[in-house]
């Protein structure tokens, strides 16, 4: 897909990054096209897939969810029927912002927001409760550093 994409597909991109709230009329002047070109240009990239949803970034430090836990899980199940309730776990649990399964000692890593590290207790509680894990190791971050969705086009 990405090698079908041309300048002005890519302008619009970098724009839809930065603000997706901005009007057809101020994309289409960003990127030097008309409005009807931009909307059908943009269209295209939704039904393609390559804009999967329009969204909203919240602070979470201003809603108190103060505490950014990743979370290092290492098992020793490797079954597919483990795997799927672990999976089904993880979308369950809002606390579960990020979650990659890893190549090297540790199996998965997940990125877990929460107000403190009580919150922390509990969800780390209910996760082992609800899935065998052989291993977990829970880093705080003390600060962040960067954190992005906008991806280069």
């Amino acid at each position: 897909m990405a090698d079908q994409l041309d300048a002005i597909d890519r302008k619009i991109l970098v724009e839809l990054q930065i603000d997706a709230s901005q009007s057809l009329d101020e994309i289409a002047k960003k990127v030097g096209a008309s409005k009807t070109p931009v909307w059908n240009r943009i269209r295209k990239l939704r039904e393609s897939g390559l804009i999967k949803r329009e969204t909203v970034l919240l602070d979470a430090d201003k809603l108190g969810l103060e505490a950014c836990f990743f979370v290092l899980v290492r098992t020793s199940e490797h079954e597919k029927s483990w795997q799927d309730k672990f999976l089904k776990t993880l979308k369950e649990r809002p606390e579960v912002l990020e979650a990659h399964r890893l190549a090297g000692d540790i199996d998965y890593i997940l990125k877990v927001r929460v107000r403190n590290a009580k919150a922390y207790d509990k969800f780390y509680q209910a996760l082992i409760g609800e899935v065998k894990i052989f291993n977990v190791t829970a880093l705080l971050s003390m600060e962040e550093i960067k954190s992005t969705t906008f991806l280069p086009v």
